[in-house]
């Protein structure tokens, strides 16, 4: 494939299976969650952010390349914090607070569910078997995050008024972030993949991404049904 036709299929499949089309992500931004299911997907969502830099540590130790490991070594700073108290995973724990869940409970992950707990494992297991660009193409399901985290921010605003509104500011940086993250990604898997074979298991790996997203929402959507 050519780079468009290859990032074409990239789009396509993301758009095809990716997590905002499960039925609990399209009630949740139709306003039909209770307090409850918002609170279950807040808690379960948050062990899903504990992996991230796991996993991004590990596409760091498979390059050999300081000006890739720059640039990915980004990603952890962005989800750790430079500093106590900054980052990503802080700014989920005070979205936890606001949606009224106690932080250190949601800290400790004693109430993440066994399935996804497996789910999120299973990506991070992915990383770190699959080659540095099968790893960095892995991550490609950012093409589709900022519309859906700016998506998700009206629809909280709108329907959730209970929810604390400077406690959703993990959505909003992320409607940048992630458009920057994706450009670098592509770029680096377009470069490197080159035959079919590698093109094929990167959009393996882009898919196998998408099932793990959509396998948490199953296991949040199949605890908390009334």
């Amino acid at each position: 494939m050519t780079p468009d036709e290859l990032v074409a299929r990239f789009r396509a499949e993301g758009e095809q299976r990716y997590h905002d089309r499960h039925p609990f992500h399209v009630a949740m931004h139709a306003g039909q969650l209770s307090r409850q299911q918002i609170q279950a997907w807040v808690t379960n969502r948050y062990y899903y952010q504990t992996r991230i830099p796991i996993k991004d540590a590990l596409i760091l130790s498979k390059s050999e390349d300081p000006m890739f490991r720059r640039m990915w070594m980004r990603r952890i700073v962005d989800h750790d914090g430079a500093h106590e108290g900054e980052g990503g995973l802080a700014q989920w724990l005070r979205l936890a607070k606001g949606v009224g869940l106690d932080v250190e409970e949601v800290r400790s992950l004693k109430h993440v569910l066994p399935a996804v707990r497996f789910a999120c494992d299973a990506y991070v297991t992915l990383v770190r078997e699959r080659p540095l660009v099968e790893a960095v193409a892995s991550s490609l399901t950012e093409f589709f995050s900022p519309d859906i985290m700016a998506r998700r921010v009206v629809a909280w605003e709108t329907h959730y008024p209970w929810v604390e509104r400077d406690t959703l500011e993990y959505f909003r940086g992320r409607v940048d972030r992630a458009r920057t993250d994706s450009g670098e990604a592509i770029a680096f898997v377009l470069a490197h993949a080159k035959t079919p074979e590698v093109q094929e298991r990167c959009l393996d790996a882009l898919i196998t991404k998408c099932n793990i997203l959509w396998a948490l929402l199953d296991a949040v959507q199949a605890a908390t049904a009334s």
